[in-house]
């Protein structure tokens, strides 16, 4: 006990990097974070449904191709009526990936199996040179 009262800098510093070392398991477990290439894949062999999440102005400046658009203000209501199969592995898009996380955990509360983030939104997957739609 002696030992850690004299050396609680110590401490500090060693709990500090192992939570560090945690966080980003404890993040992908609210969700699911995936690349724009896992994402790829899921699109094109298990027939994943991607979600853009953004509000109406930022969907028509350029989304993922294919995207359904459901703003997440509104996800809750309209997400059963979208994506009907709860077992199929469901995308959610916004522009940085931060809103994209909390459609994954509503959607995991509304009994979807698969809700997965894409990680880095839609800048991630323009960075990935992967086709963008605009309207």
């Amino acid at each position: 006990m002696k030992f850690i009262v004299d050396n609680w800098p110590l401490m500090l510093v060693a709990l500090t990097s192992g939570l560090l070392l945690l966080w980003p398991a404890i993040r992908g477990a609210a969700g699911g974070s995936l690349t724009p290439s896992a994402a790829v894949q899921l699109i094109n062999h298990e027939k994943a449904v991607v979600v853009d999440v953004c509000e109406a102005s930022e969907y028509a400046a350029g989304h993922v191709a294919g995207a359904k658009h459901v703003p997440l203000a509104q996800l809750a209501n309209h997400l059963p009526a979208v994506v009907k199969n709860k077992d199929v592995p469901v995308i959610f898009v916004c522009q940085s990936g931060m809103r994209s996380n909390s459609a994954a955990r509503i959607a995991k509360g509304l009994g979807y199996t698969k809700p997965l983030s894409l990680g880095g939104g839609l800048s991630g997957w323009r960075a990935a040179s992967l086709p963008v739609e605009k309207g």
